[in-house]
């Protein structure tokens, strides 16, 4: 019986420990701006990661920065995405997590980002790369000067699906 505990701990240990790979370039979007709207009028959004950073004593922790396009007017933020659950499929994989995006809170009309995300993608076994990737944040922003808060969805894919 022991031994079975024994072998059971080191299981769930190497699990809780193990390394998340570095996925940080999935959010680079391949240096594509996300496209989406946000609130009741589907204003639309652009959002731009520059850079993501895998956190070293976190790995399913990123960094990321870059700017938003709102209103013909561009707005510096960053912040940081979680990955909270990977399940591995056999036709597509997806990665589940959350996000927290602020803009400058000194700009007009800025805000903080908030909600989830899922990104879908299918692994060629013979070519041994990604295909077929498709990444999409839903949440809200939340006005700093007003306190408004407005639904979001923005994706790496345009609207139209082309």
């Amino acid at each position: 019986m022991m031994k079975k505990l024994n072998l059971l701990f080191l299981f769930f240990s190497v699990f809780a420990f193990s390394q998340m790979p570095n996925i940080s370039t999935v959010f680079l979007n391949n240096s594509k701006p996300y496209i989406g709207t946000f609130g009741a009028k589907k204003i639309p959004i652009k959002i731009k990661i520059n850079i993501s950073d895998q956190d070293k004593k976190n790995s399913q922790n990123y960094f990321v920065s870059g700017y938003t396009l709102m209103n013909k007017k561009y707005e510096k933020i960053e912040g940081t995405i979680l990955i909270t659950k990977y399940k591995d499929g056999r036709k597509r994989s997806s990665v589940y997590g959350t996000y927290e995006i602020a803009q400058d809170p000194k700009a007009e009309n800025s805000g903080l980002f908030t909600g989830k995300f899922i990104y879908t993608f299918k692994w060629n076994k013979k070519t041994e790369k990604i295909e077929d990737q498709f990444l999409e944040f839903v949440g809200e922003r939340k006005n700093y000067q007003t306190n408004a808060i407005e639904t979001t969805k923005w994706n790496n894919e345009p609207e139209n699906g082309k």
